[in-house]
């Protein structure tokens, strides 16, 4: 797997979440992580969690599923769900 094709998935989905981008591409979401960052540090991606109060709280959900990567030219805006019990 390349750089070139998680730009592709995130062009495509516009929106995704760790998760997401590890299933996809049968990896561990640490290097997924990792390549996500190149795209992070290249101004192309942005980082966020899936709600304001996600890493504060209750520290019940996976990080791999709240850990959100938009991609900048995106037009999208969809708000993917968490986990019940997540301040929205």
């Amino acid at each position: 797997m390349i750089l070139s094709d998680i730009r592709n998935y995130m062009q495509q989905h516009g929106q995704v979440s760790l998760a997401d981008v590890a299933l996809h591409f049968d990896i561990e979401p640490d290097a997924a992580r990792g390549m996500l960052d190149i795209w992070v540090k290249k101004g192309k991606v942005q980082r966020r969690a899936a709600t304001s109060s996600c890493g504060t709280s209750c520290s019940q959900c996976d990080t791999a599923a709240t850990e959100i990567y938009v991609w900048e030219s995106s037009a999208f805006s969809v708000q993917l769900s968490v986990p019940d019990g997540c301040d929205k």
